[in-house]
């Protein structure tokens, strides 16, 4: 699962060939989560300072975010985002 964007110790990945609907792949210290396009928590929790900041990033970078996942599912190599 390639690292896409990494900002203030939150690490932002993206799986090749996941399931629909688009999304992320969030890690930050013990807690992981899995978030749409929109920013809502599909999967598992973050602290609300962090969560905040992944939102922002995904509302900043969407159509990269987007581009990445069109990459992905099919097969192709997906490019670091900038962060925050």
């Amino acid at each position: 699962m390639p690292t896409i964007s990494m900002f203030y110790g939150i690490i932002i990945t993206m799986n090749y060939n996941d399931h629909n609907p688009p999304h992320v792949h969030v890690k930050y210290q013990n807690n992981n989560a899995v978030l749409d396009t929109e920013g809502e928590i599909m999967q598992g929790a973050l602290p609300k300072k962090q969560l905040r900041l992944v939102q922002a990033w995904i509302e900043y970078r969407k159509d990269e975010i987007l581009a990445n996942w069109e990459l992905a599912r099919n097969g192709e190599n997906v490019y670091r985002i900038d962060p925050l």
